[in-house]
């Protein structure tokens, strides 16, 4: 009688564990990886500029993740630091 508890135990914890792997994995296909956005700053960003403004510097936020699409921040000379997505 002890191991038919002992087995009833052992199978409701497996049961119990895929099911919710079954349920995690179904969700996990949703999460888009995109919409992720690290936390950090251009400590040289200058300015920014994006396609919808022409060639207009425009204060750059802390990284492109942050930016419009088609948005690119610059260092002060000018070299491209990001171009947002």
């Amino acid at each position: 009688m002890l191991q038919t508890n002992m087995a009833l135990k052992v199978e409701t914890i497996l049961l119990v564990f895929i099911c919710g792997a079954i349920l995690l994995g179904g969700n996990l296909k949703t999460v888009d990886a995109q919409k992720f956005c690290p936390q950090f700053c251009y400590d040289e960003r200058s300015y920014m500029t994006c396609t919808s403004s022409g060639d207009q510097h425009l204060s750059p936020p802390c990284n492109c993740c942050l930016a419009s699409t088609g948005c690119t921040i610059y260092t002060a000379d000018g070299t491209p630091l990001c171009t947002s997505d």
